[in-house]
């Protein structure tokens, strides 16, 4: 079975997909960095480099499943929730534009967890009905990372529409998991990262860090609110402003001193396998294509119930 992908971002929803056995007939991103990432992940995949709205739909080839990660900034609690208002929240109807052309048995949707309470519900509401409209029958989830197997909170809402009736109902969300790993079974403390991640001992942040770091089974990031710190040794949700602001990036205390979390490290916590590398682009770039991608695990899981 072969999958389209929209805002394709460096593959997350892709390589889930890929892992639960589809392949990717094509995909499409804006980014020009996110398609370096792609394109060195993906050697052999379609990728188009555009914006949405130029995509034509007529060229593309059809597939079994079209899925999208869709920005979710104009949704989002941490956004300004400006919705359907907000240019990046028309962008979903661009996926109805090319869904019309193709006609997908399945649309597979990913976003925030606040979409479904978004302008008390009338975002989410439009969604169904576009959907609905063209005889789509919809199930969704909105599930936390760390009920799923990977430790950080990050929760995010799945949706699955199918064509088939009989098919929506015979479709079976997974079923949540215990969860075996925390964070330093995926951080190895023992081994010393590059220089130039750790905070000089004479900083104010590492002073402030210090003092504020009471376990080192812990993560710890800069918030609004002060110094923030993980529980039970779950991460928070990784966010794409670590690529804008460095003090955003969680910091960790390891063996040899306070540093902050490497991409590599941050891709780990999205469930990325260690085979996926960032190609030579700068690392704000990184931090925030981590950020903004997804949990490979929950998209594999999800995913392969649709074989």
């Amino acid at each position: 079975m072969k999958i389209g992908s929209l805002f394709a971002g460096i593959g997350g929803i892709d390589l889930g997909f890929i892992q639960a056995g589809f392949d990717v007939a094509w995909a499409n991103e804006i980014n020009a960095d996110a398609c370096k990432t792609y394109r060195h992940n993906f050697l052999n995949t379609k990728l188009i480099e555009c914006d949405v709205r130029k995509l034509d739909a007529k060229s593309l080839e059809k597939v079994d499943v079209l899925t999208a990660g869709f920005p979710c900034q104009s949704f989002s609690v941490c956004g300004n929730q400006k919705g359907f208002k907000d240019s990046r929240g028309n962008l979903f109807f661009e996926i109805m534009r090319i869904a019309d052309e193709l006609l997908p048995p399945v649309i597979f949707l990913e976003n925030v967890a606040n979409l479904t309470e978004h302008d008390n519900g009338k975002t989410f509401n439009i969604i169904h009905n576009e959907l609905a409209s063209r005889d789509y029958f919809i199930r969704y989830l909105i599930a936390d990372a760390c009920d799923y197997g990977i430790p950080q909170h990050r929760t995010r809402t799945y949706i699955v529409a199918f064509k088939s009736k009989d098919a929506c109902d015979n479709y079976k969300f997974p079923e949540k998991c215990k969860l075996e790993k925390r964070i330093f079974d995926i951080i190895d403390r023992t081994q010393k990262a590059n220089d130039k991640y750790y905070l000089p001992v004479n900083s104010a942040e590492y002073k402030k860090l210090n003092a504020a770091m009471k376990s080192s089974e812990q993560i710890y990031r800069f918030s609004d609110y002060g110094i923030q710190a993980s529980k039970d040794r779950i991460s928070f949700t990784l966010k794409a402003n670590m690529g804008t602001w460095k003090n955003r990036v969680p910091f960790i205390r390891d063996n040899f001193g306070i540093r902050i979390i490497t991409p590599a490290e941050c891709l780990s916590l999205q469930g990325f396998p260690k085979s996926f590398k960032f190609p030579c682009i700068p690392e704000t770039s990184m931090y925030k294509q981590a950020g903004n991608s997804v949990v490979v695990p929950i998209i594999k899981r999800i995913t392969s119930a649709l074989l």
